[in-house]
């Protein structure tokens, strides 16, 4: 199942062996004006990824020749940032935290409502498309943002983080010295139907601290706000 997209529009790839299912999908998303590509395998799929990249992944985990989230592990162990909607009959909460542990984005549960399904798919594409956005220029230069690769450079340093770390201070970076509650930065960095939690955010601000410690033992960068939330201090 497969349609030539215009000019502009999202550009969506579906893993799923069930064809009711991938009949269901591929028209609610082609009704909301995105374009879909339908592989019944994940041969076909990564076949179709390597010919043309598309703008978000739905991926099953039951496949005929994989694991689709064996996939998603590949595709971030490359660096790649698409981002990965995980559909599954496996609605375990172990299942769904290995999914977003693995670089899921979110993950939906069968059966699962296709508008819900096209709600989820349109919350992925914006979030990508304000993190592919330009970078935002840092009073000081300690920072630099490489939005193309999705990197970030303090003094000059490439930081070694993961996509969730760039994203958390990539926000912060955004708005220097706010004070951003944790829901703020959920929903921004995680989106607000993930299976996230405020822990989640204290767990990946601990280790992003970490990072930019090591580079600059004297500087704390992140400020905790009891009560309310982080923020990113800029020397003057």
């Amino acid at each position: 199942m497969q349609e030539t997209p215009s000019p502009g529009r999202a550009r969506v790839l579906l893993v799923e062996d069930d064809p009711a299912i991938a009949r269901t999908v591929c028209y609610a998303l082609e009704r909301d004006g995105i374009a879909v590509q339908h592989s019944l395998q994940l041969a076909d799929a990564r076949a179709q990824w390597r010919a043309q990249p598309h703008d978000a992944l739905l991926l099953d985990v039951g496949l005929p020749d994989g694991n689709g989230l064996d996939w998603c592990r590949e595709l971030r162990a490359a660096g790649s940032a698409v981002p990965v909607l995980v559909l599954s009959a496996r609605g375990e909460e172990m299942d769904r935290v290995l999914g977003l542990e693995l670089g899921a984005d979110d993950y939906l549960s069968k059966p699962f409502s296709p508008r819900e399904l096209v709600a989820r798919t349109r919350a992925l594409l914006r979030r990508a498309r304000h993190f592919a956005a330009a970078a935002p220029t840092q009073p000081g230069g300690v920072f630099s943002i490489d939005a193309q690769g999705q990197r970030v450079h303090m003094h000059g340093l490439p930081l070694d983080l993961t996509r969730r770390e760039y994203q958390l201070l990539r926000c912060l970076l955004e708005r220097p010295g706010r004070i951003l509650s944790r829901e703020f930065l959920l929903d921004s960095v995680w989106g607000q139907d993930s299976e996230s939690t405020d822990r989640t955010v204290d767990t990946h601000v601990k280790t992003l601290r970490a990072k930019l410690r090591a580079l600059a033992p004297r500087q704390d960068f992140i400020a905790t706000h009891r009560g309310m939330g982080y923020s990113l201090n800029l020397p003057d």
